[in-house]
């Protein structure tokens, strides 16, 4: 079997952040999608190992922004490559709290999603969590970031605990 024919799929680039009595975490992600549009749901897969999943898991909630073709290589790695056991990574981001008490990065981003945690599913090294969501809108106009495009011209890595790691990838 091939893996690779899975990169293949169509996914954006997001980062996804929770709060935690009083904590904030995020990270970044490329499985956010929406399954249902009356009430409107969306669904995201995080590591089980990942701090931003204990924090989704402990306070129910999360938001979603959605990453521009203008955000570098750096800020990804911020949020992508870093822990948040480590560093504060929302020292010096842009960002405003929504309504469900998760920080919504706006620095980079086209426009944020807020839910609510309705369900889970346990999917291995992966959890889904499917939320309702509460609050969404626009903060600027551009391109959204494929997860191609992070590839092939940001050049970006996958890291290995993301869903769709393949070895050496």
């Amino acid at each position: 079997m091939n893996k690779k024919a899975l990169h293949k799929l169509s996914y954006g680039m997001y980062v996804i952040s929770s709060v935690k009595d009083g904590k904030l975490n995020g990270q970044i992600a490329n499985t956010v999608f929406q399954i249902t549009s009356e009430p409107v749901r969306i669904a995201i897969s995080i590591n089980k190992e990942n701090l931003t999943y204990e924090y989704i898991k402990d306070s129910g909630v999360f938001s979603v922004s959605i990453l521009s073709t203008e955000a570098p290589f750096k800020f990804i790695g911020l949020f992508g490559f870093r822990s948040g056991r480590d560093i504060n990574k929302f020292e010096d981001v842009k960002y405003k709290i929504g309504v469900t008490g998760a920080p919504i990065v706006l620095e980079y981003a086209l426009g944020y999603i807020e839910a609510k945690v309705i369900d889970s599913i346990d999917v291995g090294t992966h959890t889904l969590f499917i939320g309702e969501v509460v609050d969404a809108d626009f903060i600027q106009e551009g391109t959204p970031m494929t997860y191609d495009y992070y590839h092939t011209v940001v050049k970006g890595k996958t890291p290995s605990k993301a869903a769709t790691y393949i070895g050496g990838s």
